[in-house]
């Protein structure tokens, strides 16, 4: 007999290290456990405890979407019966998964077909040594923030590329996911976009990263061409996606 009953993140946390060692990738939103976006579920049979899964939501929102699904090895012929025991336990609406994700993706194809990605995931492919385009790359100091030009889509960064002492661009590393990944992240000034400076921004903040333990990754939306354009140039490469989808099964 399947029992799926609600846990918390320290009863399933070997289950899960288990979990993120065998995706052996950056996971988007791993925070989410943390801040309290998520409900965990442990999964057991008759023979002891053999999985868990996790429903999720943005801040604020009902925890109404499969987020994570992971069986010990030797339940995986059982996997299915145990995702539709999950999915009768939790009642979510929608599954979201990376599709680089070998525990999650399967069931997001056949559970919601009619799913559709909406961002794309980078790894590191090469090191790369593009020139610096008539800027320098210097800390981003807290007397820069007054003056730094106005951010829309990342936050002012602790990097930025300084052209003729002011800067024209600003990124970083997020590392609030599974460790050893940090996130990149930047912004162009408007009136300093197509001239090079993002892709070798983004070079920089690679080689900043391993130099201090990290694994870079990135993430874009899919209709970003130009930020997937500058992750291309400094030798990321995309190596899936993030897909949602109704639960039509």
């Amino acid at each position: 007999m399947i029992s799926v009953q609600i846990t918390d993140l320290e009863t399933v946390l070997e289950l899960r290290d288990r979990y993120l060692a065998a995706v052996n990738a950056q996971i988007v939103h791993d925070s989410w456990h943390s801040r309290g976006r998520t409900t965990l579920y442990r999964i057991a049979g008759a023979s002891g405890v053999l999985g868990y899964g996790a429903v999720g939501s943005s801040s604020g929102q009902p925890h109404d979407t499969v987020k994570e699904f992971y069986v010990v090895p030797e339940a995986e012929p059982e996997s299915t019966s145990l995702f539709r025991a999950f999915l009768a336990a939790a009642r979510p609406r929608w599954i979201e998964a990376q599709t680089n994700d070998p525990f999650l993706a399967p069931r997001l194809r056949v559970f919601a077909p009619d799913h559709a990605p909406h961002t794309y995931l980078f790894t590191d492919s090469q090191a790369t040594s593009l020139p610096a385009p008539g800027v320098q790359l210097r800390p981003v100091t807290k007397a820069d923030h007054g003056t730094v030009f106005a951010h829309t889509t990342e936050p002012v960064g602790t990097w930025g590329l300084d052209r003729d002492g002011t800067l024209a661009a600003t990124g970083g590393l997020f590392f609030h996911y599974n460790p050893p990944y940090g996130d990149l992240y930047m912004e162009v000034a408007p009136e300093h976009r197509r001239k090079g400076y993002a892709s070798y921004l983004l070079q920089e903040l690679k080689r900043i990263g391993y130099e201090t333990g990290h694994v870079p990754a990135a993430r874009c939306q899919i209709e970003n061409l130009g930020s997937r354009g500058a992750l291309e140039r400094a030798g990321m490469y995309v190596c899936g996606a993030i897909a949602r989808g109704p639960i039509a099964i």
